[in-house]
Formats: C-alpha cells, sequence, structure tokens
C-alpha cells in the first residue's frame, strides 16, 4: 500500500516538473537550475499533500470539539498564508539544502586532516538495518535540540521579541504553527539544518523528518479539546499540553506577570520537559495570547499587527525595543 503511493506520487512528481516546470525554467532561460527545480518540485508537491490532509483531519475535529469559538477569520486565514508559504516554498529544507555543499566542503578539508565526520548511526549498528529505528533516533535527537532552541527564544529578550509573533495568536487554529517571524524561522532552520548534517542525516531522511514534525505540531496547534491520557501526555505533546505553553500567565512567563521562562517547550517529545524541569501537565485549557496584547491594567494593549507584512515589520521593532531594555 505504501509502496503504491510513493510510485503514485513519483509518478505525478515526474508529469508535473515535465509538463509545467520545466518548461517554464528553460522559458525564463534558467535552465542551469534545472535539477534545483526538480526537487522544489517535489517540496511543492508535499505542501500540497500537507495542506489537504491537515485540513481533511484536522479541520473536522475543531469544528465536532472546539476549545473556543474563532472570533476572528481574519486572524485564521493570515495563519494560513503563513502555512502556505512554509509548506509549498519549502522554506526549511531550502536552508538544508544550501548548507549541504558549504558543509560537504568542510567535511573534505577535515577528511584531509585526517578527521572522519561523525554519524550517529555508527553508535547505534543496527540503526542502518532498520530505517524505522535510524528515523526515530534522528528524530529524537533533533527534537531535543529544538527543544534549547524554543527554550533560548524564551529567555533572550531580543528574541522573544520576534518569538512572540508566534504566540500572539489569540484564536489558535490548525494553520498556527506556522505564525513566526521569517528571521526566526531562518535562524531556527539554519540551526537544525546544521545539527542534521553534522549527525549524519541524508538529504532524503531529512524530507520525511522535516514533514513527521511539523504535521505533529500542526496537530498541537489545533482548536481541539484533545489530550492523550496521563501516560500518552507524557510521551508526545499533545493540543492540551502544547496549549498551556501558549496561555497567558502559564505557558511563557514564569511568574505570571511577564517575565520571561515558561513551561512545556518541548516540541515533539515531553521527556525533555520532565527531565529539566519545565513540564506542566495541568488538565486544563487556557486563553491564549501574550500578556502586553491585553488592555490596560492587564496589559498595555500592544499591536502586534493583522496582517503578514504589518506583523513582520513590527516583529523588528519590538527585537530592537526589547534587546534595548527588557520586556515592559
Amino acid at each position: 500500500m505504501i509502496q503504491t503511493l510513493v510510485d503514485q506520487f513519483g509518478a505525478l512528481h515526474g508529469w508535473f516538473y515535465e509538463a509545467v516546470v520545466q518548461p517554464a525554467v528553460f522559458a525564463l532561460q534558467l535552465g542551469e537550475y534545472a535539477e534545483e527545480a526538480f526537487e522544489g518540485t517535489e517540496w511543492f508537491l508535499i505542501g500540497v499533500a500537507e495542506l489537504f490532509l491537515l485540513y481533511a483531519l484536522l479541520r473536522p475535529l475543531e469544528a465536532l470539539f472546539p476549545v473556543q469559538r474563532i472570533t476572528d477569520r481574519g486572524a485564521r486565514w493570515n495563519d494560513f498564508i503563513y502555512t502556505a508559504l512554509h509548506r509549498l516554498g519549502a522554506f526549511t529544507v531550502l536552508i538544508f539544502f544550501i548548507l549541504a555543499p558549504i558543509l560537504d566542503s568542510l567535511t573534505a578539508l577535515l577528511h584531509l586532516q585526517g578527521v572522519e565526520p561523525f554519524n550517529l548511526e555508527t553508535l547505534w549498528p543496527g540503526a542502518a538495518t532498520n530505517p524505522v529505528g535510524g528515523f526515530l533516533i534522528y528524530l529524537v535527537v533533533l527534537d531535543f535540540f529544538d527543544y534549547w532552541y524554543h527554550r533560548a527564544s524564551h529567555q533572550f529578550h531580543w528574541w522573544w521579541g520576534l518569538h512572540s509573533l508566534h504566540h500572539s495568536q489569540r484564536d489558535m487554529n490548525l494553520w498556527s504553527d506556522n505564525r513566526n517571524h521569517l528571521l526566526d524561522d531562518f535562524l531556527r532552520d539554519v540551526y537544525l539544518g546544521c545539527i542534521a548534517l553534522a549527525i549524519g542525516v541524508e538529504p532524503g531522511q531529512y524530507i520525511l523528518l522535516t514533514v513527521a514534525s511539523r504535521m505533529l505540531q500542526s496537530l498541537q496547534h489545533a482548536n481541539v479539546r484533545l489530550h492523550f491520557g496521563a501516560i500518552g501526555e507524557r510521551l508526545v505533546v499533545s493540543p492540551r499540553f502544547h496549549r498551556l505553553h501558549h496561555a497567558i500567565g502559564v505557558g511563557h512567563e514564569s511568574d505570571g506577570r511577564g517575565t520571561l521562562g515558561g513551561h512545556n517547550f518541548a516540541v515533539l517529545f515531553p521527556i525533555w520537559d520532565i527531565v529539566f524541569r519545565t513540564a506542566d501537565f495541568s488538565p486544563r485549557f487556557e486563553i491564549t495570547g501574550v500578556r502586553d496584547q491585553l488592555s490596560p491594567p492587564q496589559g498595555s494593549g500592544r499591536d502586534y499587527g493583522r496582517g503578514f507584512w504589518s506583523q513582520q515589520w513590527l516583529g523588528l521593532k519590538r527585537m530592537v525595543e526589547f534587546a534595548r531594555k527588557p520586556v515592559p
């Protein structure tokens, strides 16, 4: 069944490239980028499939088991623009493929000096013959580093100025995962791309790891009253666990008064929050947002922007402002 789907996708990929993309590439006199265009076509089609699956699977759940009634349809549509940009534009994987030749050159240089590259699978000899096991190993290791990246974005004032855009959505929904500042995304993708290449992740593996991770993260952000039970909540990040991370006064504040810190930073696996004492398994679904969005006296009524470009611009302004002085 799976192999049949893979074969069908490969046939669709080849047809779409030859019928649509390749003629456009040569018409624009960009023939030297034909190979990159072929890879980009694959990612575009994967993104289309992701958008379809997300809507088909998560939208009915949001309708049947909502946490809250959506009051801002415009904000929801704006989140979809972010998701389409990331899923169809292959933003994450583009960074990976840009970094790959750079690190390949570095690896060749080190080889001349007698230094061989590290490969994580060598620590588990059986991983090479067990692709599922190898995949899970890489997923867990990358998630560990992602936990620390995410936690750091809540510790440094300038960084929170960027990352707070992600938390400013008051009506969380299935598209909210990709509501991020582009600079923040760029930094994260370079960081994870370097780590993935450093531990021996192959391009094909990275594609699957990226898809698996972001599909799970879309579920976490959905407006769904869902949890995984006492044991499941401690194995995989659920919508309830992650919603607490977005909660005002709980998830991204250490003291309930706006001080940077918080709980539930894990991206996929709560084990990191458990080990490093940042887990909050409270069985409740909180109101989400950022404290300074609130009207006085609870907050300062800060404007985070309505549209894509205003949100990006205001994020840069916050980064500069928060770097100069602590978060108000």
